[in-house]
């Protein structure tokens, strides 16, 4: 079951949209968005939050919420220069990127999947390149199916660059087991439907085939072809950046054969980042996603033909969903500032569960954590 069938979705009102996060956006397309999904669950609605024990402490838990047991087995097969993993929050400690999963790891995962048994969720596979190590990601996987035979699962969601999907000898046995796991939708990320364009984004390592334009035609093709699939593009300089860019991937994506897009802007960062060379480049390289969209809705080629069906108020996050010419087109933004300020407020909106043991309501190892495994403290990679 999609998350969006537990989600309220309502007439968007002007006072409505002054409340969201989405509101100085909206404000700027009265006439063209009249529904709104809210998916952050109002404060007082009593129905949208579950209370749940965990290590004998009782948490007052978002409903939609998703869990990822975050991948990090392997580095990532690529070094995408906006990377978010690679963002350092000053005076934290190491970052859930640069754990690896410690002997004793699945074991943990299934103590904090018991944990949460009762508690409705949904599976958000992602963190690093959760295909680049098929081994991890199996065993990863039979844990979220026991834990789904005896808890409720809304929907189940891959992230990723398509790597581990153009290795031949692990294609078949992969999709397979993503489709024996009921996998839902997958998202595929490609920030460029030019080669030379998207390697200098996402800047796969030496020897990883999906680099190759060809190669990852051919990936997103047999994707398409067992499960729905929506393209990512985070929008950025030297990217895809104005309204011809978008159409243009567009009309690349359509002959992939997936059934949307989604376009992201950088998430917006605040000061508890320290400034290194991702965050330099997030600053220098982000394109409005307010601007790309008003940008879009102005051009001829493309306002006759999209459709808006509704915007989405997340926790930290905001989007405007349509159609063109059947295919799902969504613009979308976020704020780590909002996100830190939710996850800080004592209410859970997410579960990570990290490498080094831990199950938190945040990306950050080492802080809100509900459940400590007291493993080993995990290695750097």
């Amino acid at each position: 079951m999609s998350d969006l069938a537990s989600i309220p979705i309502l007439p968007l009102s002007a006072v409505r949209a002054e409340r969201l996060a989405a509101g100085p956006v909206l404000a700027r397309l009265p006439a063209t968005v009249t529904r709104v999904a809210r998916r952050a669950p109002d404060p007082d609605d009593a129905g949208r939050w579950r209370m749940h024990a965990i290590d004998a402490r009782t948490h007052r838990i978002a409903q939609p919420v998703t869990f990822t047991p975050y991948a990090s087995a392997t580095p990532c097969s690529a070094r995408c220069r906006f990377c978010s993993e690679t963002l350092v929050e000053t005076g934290a400690a190491r970052p859930s990127s640069a754990l690896r999963p410690q002997p004793g790891y699945f074991d943990a995962l299934r103590r904090a999947l018991h944990a949460l048994r009762g508690l409705p969720l949904s599976y958000s596979l992602s963190g690093l390149e959760t295909t680049d190590d098929p081994h991890w990601m199996m065993q990863m996987l039979d844990a979220l199916d026991e834990h789904g035979m005896a808890s409720p699962v809304h929907e189940r969601v891959l992230y990723t660059n398509g790597a581990g999907f153009a290795v031949a000898a692990q294609r078949d046995p992969l999709l397979d087991r993503l489709a024996a796991f009921r996998l839902d939708r997958i998202e595929l990320s490609r920030h460029d439907p030019r080669e030379d364009a998207n390697q200098a984004i996402m800047r796969f390592r030496p020897g990883v085939a999906v680099r190759e334009q060809a190669c990852f035609t051919a990936v997103a093709r047999t994707l398409a072809a067992r499960f729905p699939v929506q393209l990512v593009c985070i929008v950025q300089q030297g990217g895809v950046a104005d309204a011809g860019a978008v159409l243009r991937y567009l009309d690349w994506a359509r002959g992939l054969g997936v059934e949307g897009v989604i376009f992201r802007e950088f998430s917006q960062l605040d000061d508890s980042y320290a400034d290194n060379v991702t965050a330099r480049y997030v600053g220098a390289a982000r394109v409005p996603m307010a601007d790309l969209l008003d940008a879009c809705l102005q051009r001829p080629g493309f306002a006759g033909r999209f459709a808006i069906d509704h915007a989405t108020d997340g926790y930290y996050f905001w989007n405007v969903v349509g159609h063109l010419d059947g295919m799902r087109v969504t613009f979308e933004a976020s704020d780590y500032a909002r996100m830190h300020r939710q996850h800080a407020s004592g209410n859970v909106y997410k579960l990570v569960f990290h490498a080094n043991g831990n199950l938190c309501a945040d990306w950050n190892p080492q802080r809100n954590v509900l459940l400590a495994a007291r493993l080993e403290d995990a290695a750097h990679g």
